[in-house]
C-alpha cells in the first residue's frame, strides 16, 4: 500500500522503515535534509515540500503526520488541506490532545477528508517489536488503512477503539497510567538504593530476578534492569523529568469527570518537583518549623 509520512524523527523514521520492510511504499518528508536522505537510501520516495508529497501519491491519498502536538499539527493540516481531495485520509500518530483531534476531524469533514487518530506506543523499540496502535476514526477510513496498522503493530497490537478522537483519548489515559507505573518503580528502587541496613544491594540483580515470576515483572522493569546494567547508580543521569502533556490532560480529564486519580496526579506533580534545583515550598516549610518549634535550618 502507498502512503506518505510527514516527520522522520525517532518515531516517524522507524515507522517508515518498518512499513517499507513490510512491503509498503512510502513517500517521505522532513525538514531535515539528512533525515530525508537517510530514508531515501532505505527505499522511501523523498519529497522536499508538501505539495510534491501530495502529487506523488495516488488517490485516495493516505498521509501520516508524525510531528509534535499542537500548532505543528494544525500548520501541517492547513498546508495539506487545499492540496487534498474528497476521500483522502490524514492520520495523526502523535500525542495530540483529543479535544484538538475532534475539532480537526470536524473541520476536515467539511472538505470530505477523513481524519484518523492513531495513538502510538512503542518508542524506539517499535521498529523491531512493533507499535501498539489505538485508532480512532470513521470505520470505512480505518478499514482502508488497516494494512498500514497491521504492518506497524505486533500481533493483536492494533485496535479500532472508536470515532475520531477516541484513539488519542485512549493513548492519553495509557500515558497517565505509565506515569504512575514509572513513579512506583522509581520509589521502590530509590528505597533499595538508600538502604543503610543493606547498603550493597545490587539493583540490576534485584530487577532481573523480579522479571521471573514476580507480580511486578514488566517491560518497564526490564528496561530498568538494562539501565542499571550500564550504570548501577545512574550517576551520569540528572534527575530532571519532562512530561509530554498527556499526564496533565489525564489529570484534567479525571477532574472533569469527578474520577479520583491520586496516583497519576501525584506522579505528575513529582515530575514538576524534579525540575526544581531548590524548592521554595520546602524553604517555607523549613522556615515555619524554625519559627514555631525552633527546629534547625540549613543555610546556603
Amino acid at each position: 500500500m502507498q502512503l506518505a509520512m510527514i516527520g522522520l524523527g525517532k518515531m516517524g523514521g522507524n515507522m517508515t522503515e518498518r512499513l517499507m520492510r513490510k512491503g509498503h511504499s512510502v513517500v517521505a518528508f522532513d525538514r531535515s535534509v539528512e533525515a530525508l536522505a537517510k530514508y531515501e537510501k532505505l527505499g522511501a520516495t523523498p519529497a522536499d515540500n508538501l505539495m510534491k508529497l501530495v502529487q506523488a501519491l495516488e488517490a485516495p491519498r493516505v498521509i501520516w503526520i508524525m510531528v509534535p502536538a499542537g500548532d505543528p499539527v494544525d500548520q501541517t493540516i492547513a498546508t495539506l488541506r487545499p492540496l487534498l481531495a474528497e476521500g483522502d485520509i490524514i492520520i495523526d500518530g502523535g500525542n495530540s490532545n483529543f479535544h484538538d483531534t475532534i475539532r480537526r476531524g470536524r473541520e476536515l469533514a467539511e472538505s470530505k477528508i477523513d481524519f484518523i487518530d492513531a495513538g502510538t506506543s512503542g518508542g524506539v523499540w517499535g521498529l523491531e517489536n512493533g507499535y501498539c496502535l489505538m485508532v480512532g476514526g470513521r470505520s470505512s477510513a480505518v478499514r482502508h488503512c488497516e494494512p498500514i496498522f497491521t504492518a506497524l503493530a505486533p500481533e493483536d497490537g492494533y485496535a479500532h477503539v472508536g470515532p475520531t478522537g477516541a484513539g488519542h483519548y485512549v493513548k492519553m489515559v495509557h500515558n497517565g497510567i505509565e506515569y504512575g507505573m514509572l513513579q512506583a518503580y522509581a520509589e521502590g528502587y530509590e528505597i533499595l538504593h538508600a538502604s543503610k541496613t543493606f547498603p550493597e544491594l545490587d539493583l540490576e540483580q534485584i530487577g532481573a530476578v523480579w522479571q521471573h515470576g514476580s507480580v511486578v515483572r514488566s517491560w518497564l522493569n526490564e528496561l530498568a534492569v538494562r539501565a542499571f546494567a550500564r550504570d548501577k547508580t545512574l550517576a551520569d543521569i540528572k534527575g530532571w523529568v519532562a512530561d509530554s502533556g498527556e499526564g496533565r490532560w489525564t489529570v484534567q480529564e479525571a477532574i472533569d469527570l469527578d474520577v479520583p486519580a491520586p496516583v497519576i496526579t501525584l506522579s505528575l506533580q513529582t515530575r514538576f518537583r524534579s525540575r526544581q534545583a531548590d524548592s521554595f515550598g520546602a524553604k517555607v516549610i523549613a522556615a515555619l518549623r524554625n519559627e514555631f518549634g525552633g527546629h534547625a535550618v540549613k543555610h546556603t
